[in-house]
């Protein structure tokens, strides 16, 4: 069956699009890869985007226009991938504006329950009649509404795709925010074990706002990491946000915008503000390779092993500065790309949803208990048909 998928992450900067098809069994399906592109958002779209998943008061009559306005882009990112019409069913994550998961149950008052909520902007039924097809989108609520944190959603589409190894194979997504998959080897003791996933912390989030305030608007992120590369971390300050709730927190674990915006991005910088701006940017960037090579050291206490290799997807494994950190800080496990095993850095989660489009088809459980936190795995999505 071929189908496409959409993705417009935290950053705000586009839509991707991947075209696939898949056959078999949905644990491990044969897929290929037949088609992508890319629809960058108009500029003004894109800081409201920004705006508005920071909080920022906007009214309902502006909402509706925003998400209008992202549709149409999604519409247009289908038609240049798949110009044929030949995708039997496309799915859509939509422009993540607000995430707030539940708290941990530790955090919660007895006899009180506390449900998680996530609001992914998009149009459905627009978009099913704008492209003429059957459109899959909302892939979080049900988790959400199983006390799941409704997020990663990537991990268990990760172990489908690609595969095992004779150890622990880690995925890393640097988009706005570092997401990480851990695949169990396929044999051993640990080859029963769970596939693991969570939300780190901040990949380009507070990077590319950093980069706007220091260039005053003049650039929005830091190409290949140039300017970060001249600076030098204040490690000092690095050790003590490191210490900070969220990143000394154990998975399930999901965050975005709404903690990593430019609301944390003002305090970090204020306390930075004694250094030059190259140091300023050093810092940050090292901060999301820390909290990466952080979470898989506080792993290791708990028994885990570490991954043998690490795959990098998103638009941080571009930021060669960024990837140098990883590389420095993920000390024992092999840094690498993930187009090295075909599957291209900037359409991972694009493609990704398109086998969530198809699970949900073929009534294929897409998350799982022991990423998410859910009671129980459950088909995710919501199906719109063209009107």
């Amino acid at each position: 069956m071929r189908v496409l998928g959409l993705m417009s992450g935290t950053s705000a900067d586009g839509v991707d699009a991947a075209l696939a098809s898949f056959r078999g069994r949905p644990d491990a399906p044969d897929w290929t890869l037949l088609n992508t592109a890319s629809v960058p958002y108009p500029e003004d779209l894109r800081v409201r985007l920004i705006q508005v998943a920071q909080g920022e008061p906007t009214s309902v009559c502006d909402l509706l226009e925003l998400s209008e306005a992202l549709t149409e882009r999604q519409a247009q990112a289908v038609q240049l991938c798949d110009p044929q019409q030949s995708a039997a069913l496309v799915g859509c994550h939509g422009q993540t504006i607000w995430h707030a998961p539940p708290p941990p149950i530790h955090q919660q008052m007895e006899g009180t329950v506390h449900r998680g909520a996530s609001w992914q902007m998009l149009q459905a039924p627009l978009l099913a009649h704008l492209i003429e097809r059957p459109v899959i989108h909302d892939f979080r609520s049900a988790d959400l509404a199983l006390g799941g944190q409704g997020a990663p959603l990537v991990p268990m589409a990760d172990a489908a795709l690609m595969g095992r190894i004779d150890g622990w194979r880690g995925l890393l997504n640097l988009g706005g925010i570092a997401n990480i998959t851990l695949i169990p080897p396929k044999a051993g003791p640990d080859c029963q074990n769970p596939v693991l996933g969570w939300d780190c912390g901040p990949a380009n989030t507070l990077v590319d706002l950093a980069m706007a305030h220091l260039s005053e608007g003049q650039e929005t992120f830091d190409q290949d990491g140039a300017l970060a590369g001249r600076g030098t971390v204040c490690e000092e300050t690095l050790q003590r946000w490191l210490q900070e709730p969220y990143f000394l927190s154990s998975p399930p674990k999901s965050t975005g915008r709404e903690v990593f915006g430019q609301e944390d991005l003002n305090r970090r910088l204020q306390q930075l503000e004694s250094h030059p701006p190259e140091d300023q940017l050093a810092t940050l960037t090292a901060l999301s390779a820390a909290v990466v090579a952080q979470d898989l050291r506080r792993l290791t206490s708990t028994g885990q092993p570490l991954p043998v290799e690490l795959l990098v997807a998103g638009g941080g494994s571009r930021n060669r500065t960024l990837m140098r950190q990883l590389r420095q800080r993920c000390l024992g496990m092999h840094v690498r790309s993930s187009a090295e095993l075909d599957l291209p850095e900037q359409f991972r989660e694009a493609l990704v949803f398109a086998l969530l489009a198809w699970w949900h088809q073929c009534g294929h459980p897409g998350n799982a208990p022991a990423i998410t936190g859910a009671s129980r795995a459950t088909v995710l999505g919501v199906r719109v048909d063209p009107a």
